[in-house]
């Protein structure tokens, strides 16, 4: 697999050098990102060529920014560190630069899990990673083939599951606290009838404007930065 961008490279230098085969830089590109990455290279004994740029954009396309590295798979029980009782299950996302800003947001808010329906979702390849700024470098990601199942599973291990729907109520007016998966739907249709039906409530934000909807990945931040909140407030 390659990865490709500074944000993403930087980080899989970071936090999992060991499966870092190589890493490609541009021989236009020049500064203070190429440093760092030359430097981070050199640090953790990981191969680096300077290749031409047409050679970049034929491994990566054109929105490389002057850095490839080819990747082994990671084990996503290695990237554990959010809490581990706020939960995100994505299902149908199917925009790999959405899915990347999904997983960015979950990792800034913290969360301990994300979940993937197998079957509808774009796959975690270059697009996601770079998207993601990193993100996806540091969350554990879960592929599962049935939400239901998964759903039910965790119901058993004493976890309260949401769903999103813009007739659902306010984040604010329902308790996120405690052991808690979040369910989102794809850009087109949201959640599959079977989740909604899962779900122990749903949730949904307010639109005060003109515009009837969010995109997924800022409606998520809302909703999620609302389980911060609360979550914080507990502690307290």
């Amino acid at each position: 697999m390659f990865l490709y961008g500074f944000h993403p490279i930087r980080e899989a230098l970071r936090h999992r050098p060991q499966e870092v085969v190589r890493v490609l830089v541009s021989a236009a590109r020049v500064g203070a990102r190429r440093q760092e990455i030359e430097e981070a290279c050199a640090r953790h004994r990981v191969a680096l060529e300077v290749v031409a740029e047409r050679e970049l954009s034929a491994i990566a396309g054109r929105a490389h920014n002057g850095f490839a590295a080819e990747v082994r798979p990671s084990a996503a029980a290695d990237r554990a560190g959010g809490d581990p009782e706020l939960v995100v299950l994505l299902e149908d996302v199917q925009d790999p630069r959405n899915l990347g800003a999904l997983l960015r947001v979950c990792e800034g808010a913290g969360v301990g899990a994300v979940i993937l329906r197998d079957r509808g979702s774009a796959p975690i390849a270059a697009t996601v990673a770079k998207t993601s700024a990193g993100a996806a470098e540091w969350l554990p990601i879960e592929r599962v083939p049935n939400s239901a199942i998964e759903i039910e599973r965790r119901k058993k291990d004493g976890f309260w599951v949401y769903g999103t729907d813009p007739a659902g109520d306010a984040p604010w007016d329902v308790d996120l606290t405690g052991k808690v998966v979040l369910c989102f739907g794809g850009e087109e249709k949201g959640l599959r009838a079977r989740t909604r039906q899962l779900c122990d409530r749903t949730i949904g934000l307010p639109m005060r404007g003109r515009v009837d909807s969010l995109n997924i990945a800022t409606a998520a931040a809302a909703i999620l930065y609302e389980a911060v909140r609360q979550r914080r407030k507990l502690r307290e």
